[in-house]
C-alpha cells in the first residue's frame, strides 16, 4: 500500500491507506471520523464489509471471499466550486483506469456487457467552515452470485483474467487522486466528453422513477442527465431521481 501513497502523493500528499479485515461500511467509517471532526485524507479498504451501501440506500453485496470484490472509500477534504456531477466524474475515472470496455451507467454504475461491474456511492460531512467528501467505491472482481439482485452482476476478471483486488486498487487509486483535484479545481467539465463516449443510456428510451418516460440524450455541462420527453427537453439531477432503461432494452438498474 506504501506504492499507492507514493503514486498518489503528487496529487494528496499524506494520503495514507489503510486496510481492515472486516467493517461494516468503509463510506460509514470515513463518516463517522469526519463527523468527530478528522480532516485527514485516507483510502480505507476493507477486505469484507457487513453492511455496505450504495446509492438511495440500498445494500452492496460484496462477495465472500476477500478477492472477490474490491471494497474502498476515500475520503480527503474538498472545496470545488460546484458538486454537480462528481459521481460522473469518479466513474470516468474509475472506468478509464480499467478498461475500454466499461460503460458508465447515469449517475453512478460501471457496466459491462449490460450488466453492473461497479457502483460509487458520494457523501459529505461538515468538518468546521469547509466540507469532507467521502467517495465509497465497489468493484466486482470474480465471479458473483446473481440470486436476489436487480440487475445481474459483471466481473472484472472477465476482461481481466488474472486481476485481483489489490491489481485493481493499483489501477485506480492514484488515477482517483489525481482526478479529484481535477474536479476540485474545474468542475465536470474536463470529463464530460469522455463520459458521453462511455455512456451506456445515450440514444436509448428509458424510464424514470417518477413515471416520466423519454430518450436520454446525454449529460449537460453540470452532469445532469438530459431526457427527451413528449413535451420538452428536461433535464434530471441525480438528487431528483433513479432512472432504468426500458425493460425492452436492458435488464434494470
Amino acid at each position: 500500500m506504501r506504492a499507492i501513497e507514493q503514486a498518489a502523493a503528487p496529487w494528496l500528499p499524506g494520503l495514507s491507506v489503510e486496510v481492515v479485515a472486516h467493517i461494516d461500511s468503509t463510506n460509514s467509517e470515513l463518516m463517522r471520523r469526519a463527523r468527530s471532526g478528522q480532516r485527514a485524507s485516507v483510502l480505507l479498504v476493507a477486505e469484507h464489509q457487513s453492511a455496505g451501501r450504495g446509492r438511495l440506500g440500498r445494500q452492496w453485496r460484496s462477495a465472500a471471499t476477500a478477492n472477490g470484490a474490491l471494497t474502498f472509500s476515500i475520503g480527503l477534504a474538498m472545496a470545488p466550486r460546484h458538486w454537480s456531477g462528481l459521481s460522473l466524474a469518479v466513474g470516468v475515472s474509475i472506468a478509464r483506469s480499467l478498461h475500454d470496455g466499461l460503460r458508465l451507467k447515469w449517475p453512478n454504475d460501471i457496466w459491462f456487457d449490460e450488466r453492473k461491474l461497479a457502483g460509487i456511492l458520494i457523501e459529505t460531512a461538515s468538518v468546521g467552515d469547509s466540507r469532507y467528501l467521502v467517495v465509497g467505491v465497489g468493484v466486482n472482481i470474480a465471479p458473483h452470485d446473481a440470486d436476489g439482485l436487480a440487475t445481474p452482476p459483471a466481473w472484472l476478471q472477465e476482461l481481466l483474467p488474472e486481476i485481483d483486488a489489490a491489481g485493481a486498487l493499483a489501477r485506480i487509486a492514484p488515477a482517483l487522486a489525481r482526478d479529484l483535484m481535477l474536479f476540485a479545481a474545474q468542475g465536470f467539465a474536463p470529463f464530460q466528453t469522455a463520459f458521453g463516449l462511455r455512456d451506456a443510456l445515450a440514444g436509448r428510451a428509458i424510464t424514470l422513477s417518477d413515471g416520466r418516460s423519454g430518450t436520454a440524450a446525454g449529460v449537460d455541462g453540470n452532469g445532469a442527465l438530459q431526457v427527451h420527453t413528449e413535451g420538452a427537453m428536461q433535464s434530471v439531477t441525480s438528487a431528483e431521481i433513479s432512472v432504468r432503461p426500458s425493460p425492452s432494452q436492458a435488464t434494470g438498474d
